[in-house]
C-alpha cells in the first residue's frame, strides 16, 4: 500500500526519535478499516520505536477509522491530542510522519517564541481540520495545530479526510479546505499560516494567555539588519546582507510567501520549469548556508524609532528587540471583491485556490473572477476537473499572457466574458448557487447559476502594521527611490509591497538584492 521508498524513509527518520510512540485505533467497523490497519502496520514494522496493536482499540476516538499518535514517557502512554481520521496518504503523509517524529521527541519546527506563547494558552482548544489529500496547503495547517497539541495539554487536533466523512462535510456545508473548526464551531477556512492562526486565537480569546515569566520575556540582541518578510525579495535581501558579515534576522509568516502557493513557474530565468513548493524549499536551503536568525511563523505588530535612531521591533509573541536598519519585504495577499456574498460564503463555494478546492466541484459549473495570468491559469486548472468554467473579466480585454489566453480559448468548457462587473454572490442552503454581474457596456444585469466562485483579481500590499510610519501611495504600496530607500532613514523596502512596477519573482529578487546593498551602504556610513 505504501511505496517501499517511503517506508525506508520512515525507518531512517525514526533514528531521530528519543522515545517510542504508539498508534491507538478507534473502535468499530468501517469499509476502510482493513486498509487503515494495513497502512499503520506497514509503518510500525519499519522500526521498534513505533508500536501498533490492531486489537487494542479505544472507544473514545471519534470513528472506526480514527487513530491517535501517543507518546511513551517513562512507563506512561501519553495522549498528545493528535488524531487522524482517515488514511493520511497524499500530501498528509508528511503530516503523519512529522507527528510521529515530534511525538517521539524530535525537535518541533516552530520558532521558540511561538512555542513559549502556545504553552501559555490557558483555554481548552479542540480543533478539527477537514482536508483533501490532494490539497497542498492543508498539511501546513495540520502540522501547525499538531505541534500546538504537543506543546499544550489543553489543545487537541483531529485531521479529517473529507472524502471519507462526507456526511460531516455536508452537515458543515464545507466546500473548501483546509476547513478548521474550533470547539465545534467554524474557525478558519483556506490557507492560513501559523502566525495568522495565533492572531485569530488571540482576537477570539483576549484573555488566552497566562502570566509571563522571565524566560518568556527573554529578548534577541540588537541586530544590524532585520528583514520583515521571506518571499523572493526578503530571502534575497537576507542572503546579500548576511554575505556582508552583518548580524541579520528575518521575521516572516512563512518562507516563500505567495510563491509557496504558486503552481508551475516557467519564467524564472535559467530555470525553465519549477513550482512554488520546490522554489520555496530552495530558498530555505540557500538561507541555511548563512548565519541568519530566522523567526518563522511570527509577525511584526509594530515598529518604533528609538532615541538613538535605531528601531524597536515588537512581535506578536511578545518579544521586542532593536535593529539598526530594517528592510520591508512583506509582499502582498489576494485581493477580495468586497461584494455581498463573498465573505460569508468563503469555504462554501467562494475560494481563492483552484488547486486546493477544485476537486470539491468535480462535474459542476464554476466561475473564475479575473482575466490576468492567475485567473486564466486557475481556469485551465479547473477545466480538467469541473463541467464548465466561466471567466469574468472587468476590463474590455483579458490581461493574461497571450500564450495562456490561447490555451484557454482552445478548451471547449471555458467561456470568457469581458466587461463584466461582478455584483453579488448568492447562496442557497448555505452553498453558493449563482453569481450576479453587470454588462458594463449595456448596463444589463445577469445571473449565472453555478456552484463555485474562484477569485483571482490580483494582490494588495501587506502594509497594515506600518501605516503612517513610512510614506505609501494610494494603493498602500511603500514609496521607494531607485535605491529602495523609504522616506525614513535606515528603512528600506523591496518586492511586491513597494511601488516598483511589475510584480514578478525575478524583479523581486533583484529588488531584494538592491535593498540589501543599500542597507549595507547606509550602515557603513553611520
Amino acid at each position: 500500500m505504501i511505496d517501499q521508498s517511503l517506508l525506508d524513509a520512515v525507518k531512517s527518520y525514526s533514528e531521530k526519535m528519543t522515545r517510542p510512540i504508539t498508534f491507538v485505533l478507534g473502535k468499530g467497523e468501517h469499509a476502510k478499516r482493513a486498509e487503515l490497519i494495513e497502512f499503520l502496520t506497514s509503518i510500525a514494522n519499519t522500526t521498534d520505536k513505533i508500536n501498533f496493536n490492531a486489537e487494542a482499540n479505544d472507544s473514545s476516538l471519534p470513528s472506526p477509522i480514527s487513530f491517535a499518535v501517543r507518546s511513551h514517557i517513562g512507563d506512561t502512554l501519553v495522549d498528545n491530542g493528535i488524531v487522524f481520521s482517515g488514511i493520511p496518504g497524499g500530501h498528509e503523509f508528511t503530516s503523519l510522519i512529522l507527528a510521529i517524529l515530534q511525538a517521539g521527541g524530535h525537535t518541533l519546527k516552530l520558532d521558540e517564541g511561538i512555542q513559549k506563547l502556545v504553552k501559555r494558552f490557558n483555554k481548552p482548544l479542540q480543533f478539527q481540520t477537514y482536508v483533501s489529500l490532494s490539497c497542498h496547503s492543508c498539511p501546513e495547517v495540520v502540522q501547525a495545530l499538531n505541534q500546538f497539541a504537543l506543546l499544550n495539554e489543553g489543545i487537541s487536533n483531529e485531521m479529517i479526510d473529507g472524502a471519507l466523512f462526507q456526511e460531516q462535510v455536508d452537515a458543515n456545508k464545507i466546500q473548501g479546505v483546509p476547513a478548521v473548526f474550533l470547539n465545534g464551531k467554524p474557525f478558519a477556512n483556506g490557507m492560513i499560516d501559523t502566525s495568522k492562526l495565533i492572531a485569530k486565537l488571540q482576537e477570539q480569546y483576549p484573555d488566552l494567555l497566562g502570566e509571563t515569566s522571565a524566560e518568556d520575556t527573554e529578548q534577541l540582541e540588537q541586530q544590524d539588519v532585520t528583514i520583515i518578510g521571506a518571499g523572493p525579495a526578503g530571502v534575497a535581501a537576507a542572503i546579500y546582507t548576511a554575505r556582508k558579515g552583518l548580524k541579520v534576522t528575518m521575521v516572516a509568516d512563512r518562507i516563500g510567501g505567495q510563491v509557496k502557493d504558486t503552481q508551475d513557474i516557467e519564467n524564472l530565468i535559467s530555470v525553465p520549469l519549477t513550482n512554488g513548493t520546490d522554489l520555496s524549499n530552495n530558498l530555505i536551503k540557500h538561507l541555511g548556508e548563512y548565519n541568519i536568525t530566522i523567526k518563522q511563523h511570527v509577525n511584526v505588530k509594530s515598529l518604533n524609532q528609538t532615541e538613538d535612531e535605531n528601531y524597536s521591533i515588537h512581535l506578536n509573541t511578545g518579544e521586542t528587540f532593536e535593529s539598526r536598519s530594517i528592510i520591508l519585504a512583506t509582499g502582498a495577499q489576494w485581493r477580495k471583491l468586497n461584494i455581498p456574498g463573498e465573505e460569508e460564503n468563503t469555504g462554501k463555494g467562494v475560494a481563492y485556490c483552484a488547486h486546493c478546492d477544485g476537486p470539491f466541484f468535480k462535474g459542476k459549473d464554476v466561475s473564475v473572477i479575473g482575466g490576468g495570468n492567475s485567473g486564466i491559469e486557475a481556469a485551465l486548472d479547473l477545466a480538467g476537473i469541473v463541467n464548465h468554467v466561466t471567466v469574468f473579466e472587468y476590463a474590455d480585454e483579458l490581461k493574461a499572457d497571450q500564450v495562456l489566453i490561447n490555451k484557454a480559448r482552445e478548451k471547449n468548457n471555458i467561456e470568457i466574458i469581458t466587461s463584466a462587473a461582478t455584483k453579488e454572490i448568492k447562496a442557497t442552503d448555505g452553498k453558493v448557487s449563482s453569481i450576479v454581474y453587470e454588462n458594463r457596456k449595456t448596463s444589463e444585469i445577469k445571473e449565472v447559476d453555478l456552484a463555485g466562485v474562484f477569485i483571482q483579481i490580483g494582490l494588495i500590499p501587506n502594509t497594515d502594521f506600518i501605516k503612517g510610519f513610512v510614506d505609501m501611495n494610494r494603493f498602500g504600496e511603500i514609496e521607494i527611490d531607485e535605491r529602495c530607500r523609504t522616506d525614513r532613514k535606515g528603512i528600506f523596502a523591496c518586492g511586491d509591497v513597494t511601488t516598483v512596477p511589475f510584480k514578478q519573482i525575478n524583479i523581486a529578487m533583484g529588488e531584494g538584492s538592491k535593498a540589501a546593498l543599500s542597507a549595507f551602504e547606509y550602515l557603513v556610513m553611520q
